[in-house]
């Protein structure tokens, strides 16, 4: 993938979740500075982890669209909502899975880009789509989407699986990226319309003992 569309598939991605910390930030009543600290720290949280791991520069210190796609996006958000009716929370869960799908790609680029293995880039892949809405979450007080029975990391490792998979039939990059993305959305908002949890440790209600009655 070249340079300059790698940069533009991460300004759309750090856009949509610097939007939807500040809106989370704007429903939890924090004050104008405080909306601007959660959206920064979800729009570039996941790629800074990403890039520390992998030990290449901070992307958003080495270009620097990145942050005033952040602090226009978060502008534009606080204008919004101070002006019109706050969004229902469907379209927050929208702009974050969008945020998440772009993420999630972009940590799986830049790892293979690294010269890691697809099992590593995966993994990548998820901590950089995962991590910043993770961070957003913790500071407003809020059960991380991630930690929930939702479909939110499953759907975001199905979207990489997907980018796997057209990647080893050697499809080109930019329906590897369509792909994932696509798969990613369609699950998380699929999951939410039918209802579908993952909730592998559920406690089970114990069935009623009809043996005591049986003796009486």
């Amino acid at each position: 993938m070249s340079s300059d569309y790698f940069i533009v598939l991460g300004i759309i991605g750090v856009a949509f979740f610097a939007v939807s910390g500040a809106l989370l930030g704007h429903d939890k009543s924090i004050n104008g500075f405080g909306i601007v600290v959660v959206g920064v720290m979800t729009a570039l949280g996941g790629g800074t982890l990403r890039d520390l791991l992998l030990g290449k520069p901070i992307f958003w210190v080495e270009t620097s669209e990145y942050l005033l796609a952040t602090y226009s996006a978060i502008f534009a958000t606080v204008l919004f909502v101070r002006y019109m009716p706050s969004p229902s929370n469907f379209y927050f869960i929208l702009i974050d899975t969008i945020g998440l799908a772009v993420f999630n790609v972009m940590g799986i680029e830049k790892a293979l880009m690294s010269g890691t293995g697809m099992i590593v880039a995966l993994t990548m892949g998820m901590t950089t789509g995962i991590f910043g809405g993770l961070m957003r979450d913790v500071v407003c007080r809020e059960v991380p989407y991630v930690m929930r029975g939702d479909v939110y990391a499953s759907a975001c490792f199905a979207g990489g699986l997907t980018y796997a998979a057209l990647f080893t039939l050697d499809v080109s990059y930019l329906w590897c990226i369509l792909g994932s993305i696509f798969v990613t959305v369609l699950l998380r908002i699929a999951s939410l319309h039918w209802g579908v949890k993952i909730d592998l440790f559920r406690k089970r209600t114990p069935k009623p003992n009809n043996t005591s009655k049986a003796k009486q």
